[in-house]
């Protein structure tokens, strides 16, 4: 009896540490970031109407879609300590930094620059906005209307169906198809197709809706690219609210396209936060 009691709590244990490590295996950023305290879903939910949460992805990201009563607070190594200092000097309660999901590493980034400042109570949220729109879209914001609707959401499967390869990008645009890039100023280092396409970067709303109301009427193809392939998942909820039926977005984004045309860079410049 004894043997066996031995062995079944060798298997809980086993079950338990395999579990935790399937777990830790899904979050590709927890290894490096080990001293980065994690708050759990559930947990973050019963702390979300005391807790300061504070959403750290761009702007447009923010205002497309995120958690119910979150603050923004672009990541950034000038600016975030000191903000987050702000806000500890207002209250003592937990203070929570969110991105994306899972292979989004920004959550952690921010709440190491905040302890690295000296603010407590500090975690990350590193589940990030995948997780918590499928499990609370009550307690979620979808383009400044909550609670959202589950339907309305934008599967990473109907993203998927509208990225394209390169050799397509390139086919389209020479069959006369509208381009337009949407990196901001900072991003912009070569121009795709010169002469060829339109510029309007996510934080010009007035822009963006020319260069949109341009392709509709114009009835032609409407091809996007941004820096590296993320920044159009969030714009197609404004293409779908416009009732646009026919664009695609350049898988990889202009890093991607260099890539395919000329090989990986030796050398790669660190993006800003």
């Amino acid at each position: 009896m004894k043997k066996l009691l031995a062995v079944l709590s060798f298997l809980l244990l086993a079950s338990v540490f395999g579990a935790a490590r399937a777990s830790d295996a899904s979050f590709p950023h927890r290894a490096k970031f080990k001293h980065v305290s994690v708050m759990e879903t559930e947990a973050l939910r019963k702390e979300l109407d005391r807790a300061i949460v504070i959403d750290v992805r761009s702007r447009y990201e923010f205002a497309t879609l995120h958690i119910k009563g979150a603050l923004h607070i672009a990541l950034s190594k000038d600016k975030l300590p000191a903000e987050a200092k702000a806000l500890r000097a207002t209250s003592a309660v937990p203070i929570v930094f969110y991105c994306n999901g899972h292979s989004c590493k920004k959550s952690y980034e921010a709440a190491e620059l905040a302890m690295n400042a000296g603010v407590t109570n500090v975690h990350a949220y590193d589940a990030g906005l995948d997780t918590w729109t499928k499990q609370y879209p009550d307690q979620s914001v979808l383009l400044g209307k909550s609670p959202a609707q589950p339907a309305d959401f934008i599967s990473s499967e109907t993203f998927k169906k509208r990225l394209i390869s390169v050799q397509d990008f390139e086919a389209r645009q020479e069959k006369g198809a509208v381009v337009l890039d949407i990196r901001d100023l900072r991003q912009r280092d070569v121009v795709l197709f010169p002469m060829r396409e339109l510029r309007a970067p996510l934080d010009d709303s007035q822009k963006i809706a020319d260069a949109v109301a341009e392709a509709k009427k114009s009835r032609k193809t409407l091809l996007v690219y941004d820096k590296v392939g993320k920044q159009t998942r969030w714009f197609q909820y404004y293409l779908e609210q416009q009732g646009m039926k026919d664009y695609y977005f350049l898988e990889g984004g202009s890093e991607g396209y260099h890539e395919a045309k000329f090989g990986k860079p030796k050398f790669q410049v660190p993006e800003q936060g």
